[in-house]
């Protein structure tokens, strides 16, 4: 026991006697009156803790004690302090600023999500397109680029307002009320991200008032949230929040009243196979390759626009192939392990249409099935 520790004893033990049950409230007095360190190592040690905010002071080793140990009275009436403030979602120690990807290829929509963000307006952003076109990736990379904090939440039909907004919770022992996302990143003037929103339910309309660039009464504290300076939604998905006709995703009809609150609609299409050859380049030192796989996607996404196929190549899964050619050092294993996700019919598909753009590379023909033998009947117990 160190010299700040034996002054913090005996000032405690002179107020309320030795070894002596203390709350909080009791150990800050002493601290106050005495003039003492705080004794953070009576918190930190288990043997000292008798339960919950109560603490139990040790005798000083060497010390004469003439009378056994009693806990004097105390002069006041003893209360459990329980600390109730509210522990943060994101540390404020810590950025929420995207990290950038040096290798990121702008298009499309970039330049003017740019000019939106960069005028920290609240101006809600709906993103739609199909999968694997780069909306989220667009969003975090001019986060980056600008240094500005964005917080994204994934949806799914679970999502409620306890999700985005907050809620209590168990912690430490203590329910405390905890901000959900959207409001942390209405507090830190940040960018919420709310990312597959055509996944989500009716509970969804909890953010109405939040659309509308509007402060926020939570009505389980009482308090009212302001958007800080530079706060603004955007939203991404695959449809525009009609469903899904053809069963590509598991999207919901979200209502108008939800719809109306986003000022504009971007579509995000492919890039163009330019930009798609500056994704790829990168990431394949081999540019026969790069404009091999280029051309292959594009083909298919003509074929899919036609209505002759089901499934599409996108953008991402040219970067699944890119890497696992890196991997594999193989063009047909890296396309085949990357297209295995399809149907048979689909998958086979895809590896003839490949054969046909790349000259080096074979389809390897199906393994034939082994003839049946002919074998005596014989009676088979189940």
């Amino acid at each position: 026991m160190n010299k700040n520790a034996v002054a913090f004893v005996e000032a405690a033990e002179t107020r309320f006697g030795v070894e002596a049950v203390l709350d909080r409230a009791d150990i800050d007095r002493v601290v106050e009156e005495a003039s003492v360190p705080k004794p953070y190592w009576i918190f930190t040690k288990s043997e000292f803790r008798v339960g919950r905010g109560q603490y139990k002071l040790p005798r000083i080793p060497g010390k004469k004690y003439d009378a056994p140990a009693v806990q004097a009275e105390p002069a006041f009436e003893q209360n459990i302090v329980v600390n109730l403030r509210q522990p943060k979602l994101i540390d404020e120690s810590d950025s929420a600023i995207p990290e950038k990807f040096p290798d990121y290829v702008p298009f499309g929509f970039f330049k003017d999500l740019n000019n939106i963000i960069k005028s920290k307006q609240f101006y809600p952003v709906f993103i739609t397109g199909l999968s694997g076109n780069g909306k989220t990736l667009m969003v975090e990379q001019i986060c980056a680029e600008l240094q500005r904090e964005c917080i994204r939440v994934n949806i799914s039909i679970e999502t409620d307002d306890s999700d985005l907004l907050g809620g209590f919770q168990l912690i430490n022992g203590n329910t405390v009320y905890k901000d959900g996302p959207v409001i942390q990143a209405m507090k830190k003037g940040a960018i919420c991200l709310i990312d597959e929103v055509d996944r989500g339910s009716n509970k969804l309309m909890c953010l109405q008032g939040i659309l509308e660039g509007k402060p926020y009464y939570n009505k389980k504290t009482g308090e009212v949230v302001h958007p800080a300076p530079g706060f603004t939604v955007i939203a991404t998905a695959n449809t525009k929040g009609r469903g899904s006709d053809e069963g590509r995703y598991l999207s919901q009809i979200l209502d108008d009243a939800f719809l109306e609150r986003f000022p504009i609609t971007v579509e995000q299409e492919y890039p163009d196979t330019k930009t798609e050859k500056k994704i790829l380049a990168p990431l394949i030192n081999d540019k026969e390759f790069v404009d091999n796989l280029v051309q292959w996607a594009d083909v298919v996404r003509q074929t899919f626009e036609q209505g002759a196929v089901d499934e599409i190549i996108s953008t991402r899964r040219l970067v699944h192939i890119a890497k696992a050619y890196e991997i594999f050092k193989d063009r047909m294993k890296a396309i085949r392990l990357c297209v295995n996700r399809f149907d048979e019919e689909t998958k086979n598909g895809f590896l003839d249409l490949y054969t046909k753009v790349d000259a080096k590379v074979n389809q390897p023909a199906p393994v034939a099935a082994p003839a049946p033998q002919h074998v005596a009947s014989k009676e088979i117990p189940f």
